[in-house]
């Protein structure tokens, strides 16, 4: 059986135009949102919804509220050889780096956002937070 190759590459694809990063980019700050299209050149499915603007003219951005991001409350943080972790059993009491009543930590996604005191929730514990850290702050932190 024979099959037909051609030998300057593969055919153009039946998308009619592509679109930069620039063009896109100037469309929307222009007003105007540039069409959403998969590699077949379809409209990506929910593209509107993402590339709707506010009345003002601004970007709606509600998308982002749907992203899952990690919450962590850290108490304290210890050091230890690894002799003492291999000593460690059940009923073994790690000191921590704070002191009782000293604020807890939040971050979210491993960075610094909040600090805040350990209450009791519906017999759950939780978090009244008490100071958020501002932008200065957290790119401090990154230095």
């Amino acid at each position: 059986m024979a099959t037909n190759v051609n030998p300057s590459g593969p055919e153009p694809s039946s998308v009619s135009e592509e679109v930069s990063w620039e063009d896109a980019f100037q469309e929307a700050a222009a007003g105007q949102a540039a069409p959403a299209a998969n590699k077949t050149g379809e409209q990506t499915p929910g593209a509107d919804a993402r590339a709707k603007r506010s009345p003002a003219g601004s970007v709606d951005l509600d998308f982002l509220l749907d992203i899952s991001l990690n919450v962590t409350a850290e108490i304290g943080r210890a050091k230890m050889l690894v002799n003492e972790l291999l000593q460690l059993n059940q009923g073994s009491i790690i000191s921590l780096d704070k002191q009782v009543g000293e604020s807890v930590d939040v971050l979210v996604n491993g960075k610094l956002m909040a600090r805040g005191e350990v209450v009791m929730v519906n017999e759950m514990f939780a978090i009244r937070l008490t100071e958020i850290i501002g932008p200065k702050e957290r790119i401090q932190q990154l230095t």
